[in-house]
């Protein structure tokens, strides 16, 4: 379906199925129709659950209605990703303003001509060629003021999707580099422009700090430095980046720091490199998650430990067939990886580059890979309990879907 041919039929979906709310301008709803278009699904123009959510005063409506909820989500469950990065998260829309603001040269000047420079329009050949789609997403982040805008956005996108808890994940040394900014003000400005979203929108969310393997040991020593001088924003370390050539055995003695300031640990693993690389997240690095982690098929002993640990995988199916980790969604190991006995959730990782929602996932992307809607219930249950929250905000946060659900 062509551009014209999906505004047309993003504006009828929006006249039949929500008259009578007050949604965001029309700008945005095209906006949001095109980043759900999912290239070689078959599922081109894909909307997921929209919310009502702006009132007339311009706010954010605390008490959200699902409009078209999606049949593979339990409305009754709360909707967690808990593996999306912040900065690969930026709307197309954001990148023209603050690239016109800062005279960015940029490729196109509309977020249809900009979309193929920044979303994938087909697998790419590995990790580091999609790592690449970031260019122009931080060649705009200029300054503080842009980083906590971009931060703002992610938690009112998230609501917009319908989620109730959210980990975002940044690397501050990536997000610095384009215009040498200082890495410890980009975590503060990411810490306010959350909590912000927060406020306004009323999604609990919560930061993961990122060290970037691919700068090597002494920058990431420098990007902890930056993370730990604002420890209390943060609830998590991961590592991620060129995981084949900078193995996590060289990241001991900084994650050995992050766990006695009390982080939790998160790592990418088992995504660009095979199951030893999941074995050393855990063993060198105190990793209670892994990010992707699917290799894990590859090695029976540590499916076994996984299930047998409670150590949950953060699975991404889109961004897998994108960076060319699985051939496609049907070769996907998320079915195989949950009959073992392994915890996985489903996440969106960069839903600006794969030009996805977390519904698609479920909607679209889980058939295929395999996965029913028992499947799928007990993924959403999963990804709640591997969440880096409490037990006491764990369990609040099922009540408050307990009480939405029968209203």
């Amino acid at each position: 379906m062509d551009i014209a041919a999906r505004k047309k039929s993003s504006a009828c979906w929006v006249t039949v199925l929500i008259p009578g709310f007050a949604l965001f301008s029309a700008a945005a709803v095209e906006e949001w129709n095109y980043r759900r278009d999912f290239p070689g699904s078959g599922n081109h123009g894909y909307v997921g659950e929209f919310f009502a959510f702006i009132d007339l005063s311009g706010g954010y409506n605390q008490n959200r209605l699902p409009m078209n909820p999606v049949a593979n989500i339990d409305p009754a469950l709360p909707l967690c990703d808990l593996h999306r990065h912040l900065d690969g998260s930026i709307r197309l829309q954001t990148v023209l303003e603050l690239a016109q603001q800062h005279g960015i040269d940029l490729p196109a000047q509309t977020p249809e001509a900009l979309r193929p420079h920044i979303q994938v329009v087909g697998a790419e050949t590995g990790l580091m060629e999609f790592i690449a789609k970031f260019r122009y997403l931080s060649e705009v982040l200029v300054d503080a003021e842009a980083c906590q805008q971009i931060a703002r956005e992610n938690v009112e996108d998230a609501l917009r999707e319908g989620i109730d808890y959210i980990e975002l994940r940044f690397s501050p040394w990536f997000m610095a580099q384009a215009h040498q900014l200082d890495p410890a003000e980009v975590v503060a400005a990411v810490i306010d422009g959350t909590r912000a979203g927060e406020m306004a929108t009323g999604v609990k969310a919560q930061l993961i700090g990122i060290l970037s393997r691919t700068y090597g040991p002494d920058a990431c020593m420098a990007e902890l430095e930056a993370l730990l001088a604002h420890r209390a924003g943060l609830v998590a370390l991961d590592l991620a980046g060129d995981e084949q050539n900078f193995p996590a055995c060289l990241f001991r003695d900084h994650f050995r720091r992050a766990r006695n300031a009390g982080l939790h640990v998160t790592v990418h693993a088992g995504e660009a490199d095979g199951a030893d690389s999941i074995w050393s997240a855990i063993d060198d690095l105190g990793a209670e998650r892994i990010g992707h982690g699917i290799r894990a098929v590859e090695d029976a002993r540590l499916m076994d430990y996984l299930a047998q640990q409670g150590i949950g995988l953060e699975v991404c199916l889109t961004s897998n067939v994108h960076t060319s980790t699985v051939i496609d969604l049907a070769s996907h190991p998320a079915r195989q990886l949950l009959q073992h006995g392994v915890k996985i959730s489903l996440n969106t990782d960069d839903p600006g580059i794969s030009g996805i929602d977390l519904a698609h996932e479920y909607q679209v992307a889980a058939p295929l890979a395999g996965l029913d809607r028992a499947m799928l219930r007990q993924i959403q249950l999963n990804a709640l309990d591997m969440a880096f929250l409490s037990a006491a905000d764990k369990s609040s946060l099922r009540a408050q879907k307990r009480v939405a659900a029968h209203l």
